[in-house]
């Protein structure tokens, strides 16, 4: 690439992004009648009667990325008598802002997501209400839909309840810094040393989300790990693709949000309401799971099993923990697609085979997932004492409509986060790289380079290999507008 088409690197990938998006039917811009509706928005959810509960002196902080403005949730645990816990998870108040049948709801609608690319994100709804008007901002009062949970000493859950209230994000934490603390290995990030009791609030939510995890795994929760490039950029100019690794605040706030999006569930069921829930149905291929097993000298039983898969999955992490993430995306695949389906009163759903929950609905993220805004809507319906605001067909529709949507912005990631390889890749013609084989398979052999982590197409000296072994290979083509990269064995 010439020093101009540097300059417009950052610009390159955005323009592959919308064209992606174009091209799978999500919508890159807002309607005119979407922007004249944000114009006319003036400010956050009012506080009403519902909302009657202040909950603003509690030591509320959200934990989310470092460059996260879209704060969906706050969290914050209480201890109580006999080892017992009170943990609170606010939700953002969307639905008041976000009017059914409004334009911007129609846009929601069509997309049902946030789209993430290495070329810039492409928010569900628009940044005006996503990071201010409807975000949990730092030091700002909000309307929230409140989840009360009570866990007793071993973790179960004794008690738990949903309601409006006033809140005010005390702490905008990131999960690194918060990681990095929590495990030892850095200072107490400045933001939690600000504020009176904070570093033993969110230390008791860390213990909490930790016997919650474990209870999730005994129940045979799957330790699946996949890497996930990152984009990082100096100015407009693309630097690297670094992987997206997990750690103990990111797995803090996924048991949190697991927690409170059962209670929701259970709520919507127990008032007889409709719901859309996210299942993983039990794996049709089973049977190829148990060959992949076998394979490393693991025998798992006959039927589905997730303890025993989970058995299997932490053994394998701790004999080979670099493989670890490929083994991972094959089990993923296997276990087949997470999607939206509706449960109506009366009747019973499968459950999140990989989380190990049986109820399991997408809430806590209204301001990036259509979903969740759904049943917010429905929530509040519900506490209201309302007829729900979809009919069953609709909502049977729109389950469909989000799982395809999701799918396809996922797609999209992937394909931005390929041409962002190739682009990176690109000015490194003839260089030799460590690799790993990825997919072996009659339409072609795969690797991914160990660093930077992207994935390419092997041409010439595929003979032979197997997922898993590593190998030696020599960079040969690139195609940054196709998301293409070649390679060859290089002895």
């Amino acid at each position: 690439m010439s020093n101009s088409d540097d300059r417009k690197q950052r610009v390159i990938l955005q323009n592959i992004a919308r064209r992606a998006m174009i091209e799978r039917g999500l919508d890159p811009d807002y309607a005119p009648a979407a922007l004249a509706e944000l114009a006319g928005i003036r400010g956050p959810a009012v506080r009403t009667a519902a909302a009657a509960r202040d909950l603003r002196s509690l030591l509320w902080c959200s934990i989310d990325n470092d460059d996260s403005r879209d704060l969906d949730q706050l969290t914050v645990a209480e201890a109580m008598p006999g080892g017992a816990v009170k943990l609170l998870v606010a939700i953002a108040e969307v639905a008041a802002v976000v009017r059914q049948g409004s334009a911007l709801d129609g846009h929601a609608r069509q997309n049902t997501t946030s789209v993430y690319t290495a070329g810039g994100n492409f928010p569900m709804l628009p940044e005006k209400l996503s990071t201010d008007l409807t975000s949990l901002v730092f030091q700002s009062e909000r309307v929230a839909i409140v989840v009360e949970m009570v866990f007793g000493k071993d973790g179960s859950l004794s008690r738990s309840d949903v309601y409006e209230a006033l809140v005010r994000n005390q702490a905008k934490l990131a999960y690194n810094s918060v990681a990095a603390w929590l495990e030892g290995g850095g200072p107490v990030p400045s933001a939690i040393g600000a504020v009176a009791g904070l570093d033993a609030n969110i230390r008791l939510q860390h213990r909490t989300a930790e016997k919650l995890r474990e209870l999730r795994h005994m129940r045979g929760a799957l330790s699946l790990q996949t890497i996930q490039a990152r984009a990082v950029f100096l100015g407009d100019i693309l630097q690297d693709l670094q992987p997206d690794q997990s750690n103990v605040a990111k797995s803090l706030i996924e048991e949190l949000m697991v927690a409170a999006n059962g209670v929701i569930a259970r709520f919507l069921t127990a008032t007889r309401f409709p719901s859309i829930r996210r299942v993983v149905r039990t794996p049709t291929r089973w049977d190829r799971i148990v060959e992949l097993a076998a394979e490393s000298g693991t025998a798992l039983p006959g039927k589905p099993d997730g303890i025993a898969l989970e058995q299997f999955l932490l053994a394998a992490k701790e004999r080979d923990p670099a493989h670890f993430p490929d083994l991972s995306l094959c089990v993923i695949k296997l276990l087949g697609r997470g999607e939206y389906v509706v449960e109506l009163p009366g009747e019973s759903v499968a459950g999140h085979f990989g989380l190990a929950v049986k109820d399991y609905a997408h809430s806590t993220a209204p301001n990036r997932r259509f979903p969740d805004l759904l049943i917010q809507r429905l929530l509040k319906a519900a506490m209201a004492g309302s007829r729900p605001p979809y009919a069953n067909g609709e909502l049977a529709q729109l389950a469909q409509h989000c799982t395809e949507q999701e799918d396809a912005a996922k797609k999209v990631e992937r394909q931005v986060v390929k041409s962002a390889g190739a682009m990176l890749l690109a000015p490194r013609i003839g260089q030799t790289f460590e690799a790993m084989v990825t997919g072996s398979a009659d339409k072609g052999t795969w690797v991914r380079l160990l660093h930077p982590p992207v994935e390419g197409r092997l041409d010439k000296g595929f003979e032979g290999r197997e997922v898993g072994d590593r190998i030696r290979v020599q960079l040969v083509h690139t195609d940054v507008e196709r998301g293409y990269i070649d390679f060859v064995a290089a002895g």
